[in-house]
């Protein structure tokens, strides 16, 4: 039951963000295939003018100022009131004037219309109308404001929006999925092709200007930038930054989102700034993405190359949905967005596809490393365990059969010591039980010879692969051993696992690690701590040391599976 709850919480950001993808993706296909978006407006004719009866509160009627009472001047091409100015004559089929020049009008002058024609006209789907506050027609200021069924909304170019996001969402999260984006945004393929994908998708809901489709494409919008915001998150090593970032990533989501119900229900001309909605939506996955790309400390990882270009994939991970967003409609092509894309590939091809084989190569070496070493220890301990051992069995029996105790007891105590030793390098206890069992002897041998209390506090219901078990016990070996040699009582071993990951960490209570020890580890010939960060990036885990304000030393190790 465990397990499939840490599932679930680990696949629900995949599933959050595919479900976002798939209700844009409908309701932009309802808009496309539908009817047109009716405008919003009742009207009526008095005996002398048709007038506006009604306009519904968030209709692209009542966004363009649409009042009730309003004079129609125009209907579906038909001239209902001729304003004063100049009216051009018709022109024929042939482009010939049809009667004379220009006519001049002096006052607004109702135009005799057939009563059938006009009924008819009342009675269809408003297409077009043209209309003017009856102030403004007796004030002489004959300001007019009109509206189309089709004002903004052109189908064929929106159809095109929605299969460019459709082509966005399945050929980006098979892209990424199959890490030829790289192996650090495999994790993130779906929500990463969401995010990219709807401001595509939610272009048709956009040019309807009807209140219901844009309070639909305000909420999915930033609700679509959610998942990747959290998932990136989760990539920023420095735990405080990481509650900052998370914090501000979904702060950002919120307000766009508010921002999104009030605007379509504003009065025209009225609301917040279009671009700083869209600068909040594009802030949800941009700040986690630039946290976790740029490092708020130096360290061995994160100048390696393997850092480098995680921190440039998580970084064009984060900036990538502000270039979809960036995207005007009206350009014939998705021009940002195009040329972001060649920006990323002329990049891999020159830069980031050099580091990751530099990566690579380094990544196979130092694995080969280490399991040369742990091989190398599993050949002395069974030489030592074969002979050695086997030798000093029998010198123990002949020297108790000779009356020799004195002799027997330090033959006894040289034989316990050799088993501790093989025990450290062999660790049958760890491939048999867990690391949670081999932490528990560790400490027990380390409080010995620590001088005071040494505490093991550890939730292991899951057992993480042999591999990290194998690192997780290193790690803590080695922040051990320096803890007693640099540090002093008392000493906390804290050990978590789930299904979701596992962390370790070791503090003590001495005087705490020079800040920048990690980073001059290599040339101050410090091998613990180096072969500790080699373990933690060996498995793919996260490796922190630092000294605590207060005093004393912190070492941290966290992993989750990939």
């Amino acid at each position: 039951m465990d397990r499939l709850r840490a599932l679930n919480r680990a696949d629900l950001p995949d599933r959050a963000a595919a479900l976002v993808g798939i209700l844009a993706f409908a309701l932009g296909l309802v808009v496309v295939v539908g009817p047109r978006v009716d405008i919003g407006a009742t009207l009526y004719h008095d005996g002398a003018y048709v007038r506006v009866l009604h306009v519904e509160p968030y209709s692209p009627a009542r966004r363009d100022g649409f009042e009730a009472g309003m004079i129609v001047v125009r209907l579906q091409g038909y001239d209902l009131v001729r304003l004063p100015g100049y009216e051009y004559p018709e022109l024929d089929e042939f482009g010939y004037e049809v009667g004379s020049g220009p006519v001049t009008v002096d006052v607004p002058t109702p135009v005799a219309i057939d009563p059938d024609l006009l009924s008819q006209l009342l009675s269809q789907r408003v297409d077009y109308v043209e209309a003017i506050r009856e102030t403004d027609l007796a004030g002489e200021s004959y300001a007019t404001v009109a509206i189309s069924s089709s004002y903004d909304f052109e189908r064929e170019q929106t159809s095109i929006w929605l299969l460019v996001g459709a082509a966005v969402a399945l050929v980006g999260a098979w892209f990424v999925a199959g890490g030829r984006a790289g192996s650090s945004l495999q994790p993130l393929a779906v929500p990463l092709a969401v995010a990219t994908a709807t401001p595509f998708l939610v272009r048709p809901l956009a040019a309807t200007w009807s209140g219901p489709f844009l309070i639909a494409a305000g909420i999915l919008l930033p609700a679509a930038m959610v998942p990747l915001g959290i998932q990136l998150a989760e990539r920023i090593a420095d735990e405080a930054v990481r509650r900052v970032a998370r914090a501000t990533s979904l702060g950002a989501a919120v307000a766009a989102i508010s921002i999104g119900l009030v605007q379509p229900i504003s009065d025209a001309g009225t609301g917040l700034d279009p671009w700083v909605w869209g600068a909040l939506v594009a802030a949800v996955p941009l700040i986690p993405g630039i946290a976790a790309a740029v490092p708020m400390r130096r360290t061995p990882e994160a100048a390696s190359s393997r850092g480098l270009v995680q921190s440039a994939e998580l970084g064009a991970a984060g900036i990538t949905p502000l270039m979809a967003i960036a995207t005007l409609p009206q350009a014939p092509y998705a021009i940002p967005f195009s040329l972001w894309l060649l920006v990323l590939v002329v990049a891999a091809r020159s830069t980031i596809r050099p580091l990751a084989r530099l990566a690579t190569r380094a990544t196979l070496q130092r694995d080969l490393v280490v399991a040369a070493t742990e091989a190398e220890r599993a050949r002395v301990a069974a030489d030592i365990h074969d002979d050695a051992l086997q030798e000093l069995t029998l010198l123990v029996r002949r020297l108790e059969t000779a009356g020799d105790a004195e002799g027997a007891d330090m033959a006894r105590t040289v034989s316990d010591r050799l088993r501790a030793i093989c025990g450290d390098l062999r660790l049958p206890i760890l491939d048999d039980l867990g690391v949670g069992p081999a932490l528990d002897w560790l400490v027990l041998r380390i409080e010995r010879l620590a001088g005071g209390e040494v505490r093991l506090e550890k939730a292991d219901g899951t057992r993480p692969p042999p591999e990290v078990e194998l690192a997780f016990f290193r790690v803590a070996q080695e922040a051990l051993g320096n803890a007693v040699k640099h540090g002093k009582p008392p000493i906390v071993v804290r050990y978590h696992s789930t299904e979701a990951g596992a962390s370790l960490s070791v503090d003590d209570a001495g005087p705490g690690i020079e800040p920048d020890a990690p980073q001059r580890a290599e040339e101050a010939g410090r091998f613990g701590l180096l072969n500790m960060q080699q373990r933690a990036e060996g498995i793919g885990a996260i490796l922190d040391v630092r000294r605590w304000p207060g005093g004393g030393t912190h070492v941290a190790l966290e992993w989750r599976p990939r």
